[in-house]
């Protein structure tokens, strides 16, 4: 997830306050060869992210179904490979890698290939988490979105007010790390922007398109 913009934080605050207000009502709870390097699955190259111009609905999921086919087949193999006794974990974004905040910023729906990859690690015996760059403050109403939308989840990670201070990366890469000390193997990290992936922590990592930055 790339950084918002300051108009982008201005829509979400506001939507997020009158989410948080009704949830609280009802009581609710970089290049080719570096990617290769990492071992980093990328989307692979379009029009759009060429031009940086505005994206149609049908081409990005497209182009996000090419990532998590990917990546469902990792999660599969890894899976049956999977050591006695490990706890197996995957690690999700949610801007435009879980929820379709680009398209629809109320209270969006589920990326659908990607509640579906959730779904099949979870039934595979893999804790599905979420690290997010969204401040705490709405933790409750992202929860509650993720919930409606059919995500199993194990963790919800959002930036409390001193990490708002912090570099993205380093505070999604302290999360993981914490993950990782509840005795968890991250298996597969999955974002839509370098922030959400560099950093370790991760046996794989899996980059859905960003069109250059045009989803945050």
């Amino acid at each position: 997830m790339t950084t918002p913009t300051t108009s982008t934080w201005r829509r979400g605050i506001v939507a997020a306050a009158i989410i948080a207000a009704g949830v609280s009502g009802l009581a609710l709870p970089a290049d080719a060869h570096a990617a290769e390097r990492t071992g980093t699955t990328v989307a692979a190259a379009t029009a759009a992210s060429a031009t940086a111009a505005p994206v149609d609905h049908e081409t990005w999921l497209r182009d996000v179904r090419l990532v998590i086919d990917q990546a469902h087949t990792y999660v599969e193999d890894r899976t049956s490979a999977a050591l006695p006794g490990e706890k197996p974990a995957i690690v999700l974004d949610i801007d435009n890698t879980s929820l379709e905040t680009y398209f629809d910023w109320w209270f969006p729906p589920a990326v659908a290939p990607t509640r579906d990859l959730a779904r099949y690690a979870d039934s595979r015996g893999v804790d599905v988490f979420f690290v997010t760059a969204r401040p705490d403050f709405i933790h409750a109403a992202t929860y509650y979105n993720l919930d409606r939308e059919g995500y199993p989840v194990a963790g919800l990670y959002g930036r409390s007010i001193p990490d708002l201070f912090d570099e993205v990366s380093a505070y999604k890469t302290a999360q993981r790390a914490a993950i990782e000390k509840r005795g968890y193997t991250i298996i597969a990290n999955i974002g839509n922007n370098t922030t959400d992936l560099v950093g370790g922590h991760a046996e794989r990592t899996f980059k859905l398109p960003d069109y250059d930055g045009l989803l945050d």
